[in-house]
């Protein structure tokens, strides 16, 4: 669904870098599962294994459908303003609540085991994620989904979305490694320097998740890999300039 003008180009390399950070997004997925299975006893709920659910839905969410979501804007360059909103905002919605379950599974997998909560610098890092991702959608919501927001206002706004969408997507990451490194610690203890298999493993899939995260961030950097305006976001901007300033479209 393309608005009224032409469509515009897409950047001979851009294609590539989205396929290669989607391959890099899947494979983290894909190896965490295979992480827990191997090595966690897979991930069940009324079990031993519920804290296994934890890491598995945080990438998942915080991790790879935030990444996507952050990618909307550079996939669909000729949709509808609109359509491509409403796609960015559903991916946030799928990423919190899985997130949510993640978290749910970890505060109650401690409560049945007797272990305390938020003692780690992993959970004061992730409850820091999580709050300012929750603020973050409901503010991106209100000033850009919202009807009533004004057109300055999201003017206004926007730097600030755009920014701290990328920082709260790369504090997901940071975040995750630092969970990586504290479950091999508990489990492997000093044997984590001995090179076991499940230490070897688990590093591939942080450098796999600094790689996505940085081929994310390169994708949301170059200015000829915005999305275009296209002529209604044009004509919202050209309207609100003669409302505000007396001046006339056919003047700009």
């Amino acid at each position: 669904m393309e608005s009224g003008g032409g469509a515009a180009s897409t950047p001979g390399a851009l294609p590539y870098y989205v396929a290669f950070s989607q391959l890099l997004g899947l494979t983290v997925v894909a190896m965490t599962g295979a992480w827990l299975g191997l090595y966690r006893g897979g991930i069940a709920w009324e079990s031993a294994l519920q804290f296994n659910v934890h890491p598995l839905c945080m990438v998942i969410g915080l991790v790879f459908l935030q990444g996507d979501a952050l990618l909307v804007y550079r996939v669909f360059r000729n949709e509808a303003k609109r359509t491509t909103k409403v796609l960015h905002g559903v991916l946030h919605v799928f990423a919190f609540i899985i997130a949510l379950v993640g978290l749910v599974a970890v505060f109650d997998y401690h409560k049945k085991k007797g272990y305390p909560d938020l003692y780690s610098l992993h959970s004061w890092c992730g409850i820091l994620v999580f709050v300012l991702y929750f603020v973050q959608w409901i503010v991106g919501f209100s000033f850009f989904l919202f009807p009533g927001a004004s057109f300055s206002l999201r003017s206004r706004y926007r730097p600030q979305h755009v920014f701290f969408g990328a920082a709260i997507f790369l504090l997901s990451v940071g975040t995750a490694l630092l969970g990586l490194k504290e479950a091999l610690l508990f489990k492997l203890g000093a044997d984590y320097s001995k090179f076991e298999p499940e230490g070897v493993l688990a590093n591939m899939l942080g450098l796999l998740l600094v790689c996505f995260g940085g081929v994310v961030l390169y994708i949301l950097t170059p200015a000829e890999w915005k999305r275009p305006s296209q002529a209604e976001e044009q004509a919202l901007s050209m309207d609100f300039k003669t409302l505000t300033e007396g001046d006339s479209p056919s003047s700009q």
